[in-house]
Formats: C-alpha cells, structure tokens, sequence
C-alpha cells in the first residue's frame, strides 16, 4: 500500500527543465538527472491517511463478467446521483445549467468513475478518520485551500457520503456543484476584483453535517444565512445530501450481493484496465523526449491585461511508470515557468496531494491520441491514469501554487487554460496530431429587481466552439461540464424581467482552417426592468490558437445596447455594469481554434458553410480565397476567382508560419510588436 507524505524530500534547488532559464528542452546526462529527481514542491496539505494503493494484492483475479457488472453499476450510480439533484434541486446553475459533477471512489480515495471529473475525499479523511465514520454521516466542505486541490472556488460546494459494507467504509459518493451566491462582495460570489479569497464568500473546511442521520441545522442556518439566495441554496444542498445518500445504499447493495472483496478485486481491476489501456493505445504514441509550450490568462481583473504565463515542459519516457521490470511509459509534467501568483482572482491551487486532481483533469485531453474518434469516447478517466503521470510544481506563490488568503473564484481561466496547454505541447510531439484550442466556460450573468420589487439573479455558464481536428471540423456551441447547457429562454423569460431576443451561432466565429474550428453563441438579451450585467470570462483578448496552419477563432465579446445611442463594449470581467430599461445586451463567445491551412479546405465545404450561414460570403473570401455568389438558395462558387483569389493570398504569406496562431491578441499584450512566442515553431 502506498502513502502519500508531504514531508519535503529535495534539498536541492529545482531544475528548471528548459523551461524558466531558457526554452531549449534538456539533453543529454541533464535530462537523466532531472527524469531521476525528485518532485518539485509535493502537496501542501497532508492527507495523513494511507491513500492511493491496491485494495487487494496484486495478481488477484475475478470473473471478468462480475468486473462487468461492477462497473456498469458504478456508472449507473452515478448517473443515478446526478439525475436526482438535477431532480429535485432549485437553482438554475444546478436544475438547468447542470453545473455539478458526482463521482465514486474507493476507500483508498482512488477515483473509480471515468464519465466526468469530480472533487477529492482527501480533505475529508485527513480531517476525520475513516474508523469514527457512522452509516448516515454527510460530510461537506468548500474552502479551496482546506480542500486538498479539490475545490477550485468557493461556490463549488462538495457533499461526501461513506458508503458501509459489514459494519466498515467501502467507498464513498461525492458530489459537487457551483452554487448560484455563497456570500461574498458582489452577486454570484464571484467578484472580479478580488484580492482575497475573503471577499469571495464564505468559507467551510470539512465539517460533519449530518451525523448518523441527523442534520446539523446549525451549520445550514449559517450558509443560508451568508446568502443573497437562501431558499435556492438550502434546495441544492438537500438535493445534493439526499442523493449521496440514496447513491450510497445502491452501492451497499453491490457489495452485499457479491461480498467485500470480490467487489474490491473487480474496483483493482478496473483501474488496472485503464493504466494498461493508456499505457499501451496512449502514451506509446509520444515519442520519448521532452517538449516545451505555454499559453496565458490575459487579465485577472486588478491589474492591466498582460500575458500571465502557463507553461508545460513535458518529458515522455518509455520506463519508469507502472509495470514490471523497468515499467512501462510515463509522462512528467513541470510546470516550472508559470507566471507568478495573480492580484486577482485566477489562482488556481493545483499543487495538493501531488497534483492529484489535476491528473485526472487534464487527462482527458491524451483521449485524442486514441485510434480514431470512435475509440476516443470509449476510454475513461478514473484513478488508472494517475500512476503514468507525475507532477512537479514551482514553489509556492505562482498561479498553481497561489499562498493563502489569494483569491481564486476566476481559477476556470487558468485550468481550462491548462487543457490547451497540454494539448498543445503534445500536438509538438506528434507533428499536430491534435486539436485547436477551445475556451468552453465562460460566466455571465444579471442581476438587480424583478416586477415584483424582488431581488433576482441570473447567472449563466456559456460554452464555445470547440477546435478543429486533424481528421473533423470542430464542434459548436460546446461546454467542458459534460452535460451542461444554456439555461432554456422560456426559464429565463418565465423568472426574470428580460427577454432573449436571440440565441444562435456566432457567424465567422470558428477559426478557419482546413477543418474549420467550431462556432460559439451569439446570444441576446433585452432587459425589461433596469439592472446589471456581470461577466467572468477570458479570451476577450487572445483568440483560441490555431494549429499546423490553422487560423485562431474569434475572441469572447460584450456589447450593451448594439447599434443603439449607448452602443458600448465592456469589459469581459465585470461586477455591475448598469443597463438600462429597453438595452440590449449581446453576448459573442469564442470560436475554437482552426486546424490545418484553411486555403487547403475543399471550396464545397466552404459553401456549405455559407449556406448553413456559418461562414459569411465576406469570411469565405478573406479566410479561405473561396468567392461565392449569388444569394439564398442559389449561391454558388467563381472557381476562376477563387483560384485566384487563392493565389494571391498564398503568395502573400512570408514563408516563415508559426505552428500555432494566436490571432491578433497576443502581439498587443506581448508588446514588442512579435505575432508568436518562441514556443509556437517546431
């Protein structure tokens, strides 16, 4: 059984990979003793508890088709759980925006569903031992720097039910969701300016709220209290309560029907299933070596907009991970070279329990390696992936190692940032064999009095289009919470004194290429009633890159009162922007990135898009060298034009293309005037 100590263990200064002193990657007896060396700065808070080792010895075998059975029971648990709260819970982030995640994991702590991401037990199990837990206890937590790296901003509130089997915890259901106001200095508890994470709400370590059944009403009493909706927050929390619970005697029943330890066998061998899977169909496709890129958040609502770094030096080795003899492959990623801890609120505490959670966070974005799209949604991110990667941190006080009390509610700028990152690097690794880049959360939002003199708040989560691939087009409208969604107009309208005038796709928002990146929302809304508008969002600045000649997408953008005497664009991170009766407020999201040279893409497909009204004539002329005619239903393309429209565009270019397009953005905040960073040519 392995443990997990956040005893330092290296004395030694941290080497830098290649990726702080310069961006040339090691070589050579360097790269050996820094692959041999230990991780830099391991996890802050320790779990005292013995985590993350097999529950049974290895080589234990069971009936494959139990394995079967057990596996598909977790997974329908834990849809279970989630069709409950959605169920029965009342605000509109967790009832139709279906901003909450459920996950399961083991008495180890190891994370056995794959369909989606979730939180940590570790908090909880450091702060009360597994041996005192009774059947019936609810155990609750949301303090981002208690939370082990679970919790990435206070209104993601986490409820954990231990789940029993003889009299002893088995395992464990957990479920996490963003709460629409937890308290805090603005509305939505997420304020743009923050410079503490006082000011972002209120703060709960792990806490026992209900005992053997029994809720604490006291600590219910306090969080409703501290909200500006507590009749919405009391809801979600007994939905979120009741469904762990009811989730918790499903699983009991797996484990009376076929006993302890062969269920604990068939949870070994799941988890043994997916390390061999990306052992052998993943990470056996990046060739050994090590590889540098970066990407940045453009502001973090205190200071002017700048580049805030979010480097990834990734080494792949073919021994040293899991497996007999010398193991099998493993990856290591050092984020050494990330920009100093942010004034405002993009923090992100990542560096906990070895970067446990952001294993399995950034984990999905390998999938794409897979053998084609189809083996791609087949594979699962659960607990299995952790032992192919290891972590290795900065020292504390950068954007992923942030020091308390700094503030964190807008940290989605920095791990959404972080897939495109990895993505990135690895798409270095395999001539660009992975996808554009994508910005897939964004929040905005209203808020002031209804007809009734009431107060209200409405706050949406608004996907983007996703980045195009080597093989595909990317898709539109897409959001990074499986499941999550636009909240439905008739909802909005029914509830709140605005109407939405209009929701469709932003036109020439995905960036172009020969597959063509997809397209994000243009949504609009006219308010009845005078209020405010309230945005956190990044890529208002630097466009979803493009990549191997694919064209960036177009950036996230606000504008109040379009075309109107008080036609005015504000500010992608904003508090209380006023609105006044009869306004307009229009919402661009972001286009994902292009793949591939969009002079390459066959002029058929350019019409089509015109025609879906995905392209404009105009976008198919500059981007793409296609000239179309003609209008409705009778558009048609001047191949004569088009050649040589093609032409010239192509005999434009200066020879010397970046493999990465950040779009215009990045040379305004690089300041020297450069289109690209060092990092962007193979």
């Amino acid at each position: 059984m392995t443990t997990t100590d956040s005893t330092p263990t290296r004395q030694t200064p941290p080497q830098d990979s290649g990726s702080m002193l310069g961006l040339a990657p090691l070589t050579g007896q360097e790269l050996a003793d820094y692959i041999a060396a230990s991780p830099i700065n391991p996890a802050g808070l320790p779990t005292a508890y013995s985590h993350g080792g097999r529950l049974t010895p290895d080589g234990t075998a069971v009936d494959p088709i139990i394995v079967e059975i057990v596996e598909g029971t977790l997974a329908s648990v834990e849809m279970e759980v989630e069709t409950a709260i959605a169920r029965t819970s009342r605000s509109p982030m967790i009832r139709d925006a279906h901003d909450f995640r459920a996950g399961i994991h083991d008495r180890q702590l190891r994370k056995l569903t794959g369909r989606s991401y979730s939180a940590l037990v570790h908090p909880v199990v450091r702060d009360f031992p597994i041996e005192e837990m009774r059947e019936g206890d609810v155990f609750f937590h949301n303090d981002v720097y208690a939370s082990e790296g679970g919790i990435g901003h206070l209104p993601d509130m986490c409820v954990t039910v231990p789940v029993f089997a003889d009299g002893e915890v088995v395992c464990f259901v957990q479920a996490f969701g963003h709460h629409d106001d937890i308290g805090g200095a603005c509305p939505g508890s997420m304020p743009s300016g923050a410079t503490s994470v006082f000011e972002e709400g209120l703060m709960i370590p792990p806490i026992k709220l209900w005992d053997a059944g029994v809720p604490n009403r006291a600590a219910l009493r306090i969080m409703t209290r501290n909200s500006r909706m507590p009749d919405s927050l009391a809801a979600d929390l007994d939905a979120e309560c009741s469904a762990c619970l009811m989730g918790a005697r499903r699983l009991a029943e797996l484990f009376t029907r076929y006993g302890v330890e062969t269920v604990e066998v068939a949870f070994d061998t799941i988890l043994d299933n997916t390390t061999d899977i990306y052992r052998r169909e993943i990470l056996a496709k990046i060739p050994d070596g090590q590889y540098v890129w970066e990407d940045y958040a453009e502001h973090d609502g205190v200071a002017e907009p700048q580049l805030h770094t979010q480097r990834i030096t990734l080494t792949k080795t073919s021994t040293g991970g899991p497996g007999p003899g010398d193991g099998g492959p493993r990856l290591i990623i050092d984020f050494t070279g990330t920009a100093a801890q942010a004034a405002g609120p993009i923090n992100h505490c990542g560096d906990y329990v070895g970067g446990n959670f952001l294993k399995k966070w950034l984990a999905p974005i390998l999938r794409n390696l897979a053998d084609g799209p189809e083996r791609m949604a087949e594979l699962d991110v659960n607990e299995g992936i952790v032992p192919l990667i290891e972590m290795r941190f900065p020292e504390k006080g950068t954007l992923l190692t942030p020091i308390f009390p700094g503030p964190t509610n807008a940290r989605t700028f920095v791990i959404l940032r972080l897939l495109g990152v990895l993505a990135g690097v690895v798409a270095k690794a395999v001539d660009g064999q992975m996808p554009a880049d994508q910005e897939t959360i964004r929040y905005t939002g209203v808020y002031g009095k209804d007809t009734d003199g009431n107060d209200y708040l409405m706050r949406e989560v608004l996907g983007g289009g996703s980045g195009g691939r080597y093989y595909a087009d990317g898709e539109d409208t897409i959001h990074v919470v499986p499941d999550s969604r636009n909240l439905p107009t008739e909802f909005t309208e029914s509830r709140f004194p605005f109407r939405v005038e209009r929701l469709g796709l932003a036109v020439d928002s995905g960036g172009a290429g020969r597959y063509r990146g997809g397209l994000g929302y243009e949504k609009h809304i006219r308010m009845l009633r005078e209020g405010h508008f309230m945005s956190i969002a990044d890529r208002s600045i630097l466009a979803c890159w493009g990549v191997r000649g694919g064209k960036a997408g177009r950036p996230f953008q606000v504008t109040i009162d379009p075309g109107g005497p008080n036609e005015r664009e504000i500010d992608a991170l904003a508090d209380a922007e006023p609105i006044a009766a009869g306004e307009v407020v229009r919402i661009r999201t972001t286009g994902g990135g292009g793949w591939g040279d969009p002079l390459d893409r066959p002029a058929e497909e350019v019409l089509r898009d015109v025609s879906w009204g995905k392209v404009s004539v105009e976008g198919a002329r500059a981007d793409y060298g296609i000239v179309v005619t003609g209008s409705g239903d009778e558009l048609a393309v001047d191949s004569a034009a088009s050649d040589a429209e093609r032409e010239r565009l192509r005999s434009a270019r200066d020879g010397d293309e970046p493999f990465f397009d950040r779009g215009p953005g990045y040379a305004r905040l690089a300041g020297d005037g450069t289109r690209a960073a060092q990092v962007d040519w193979l």
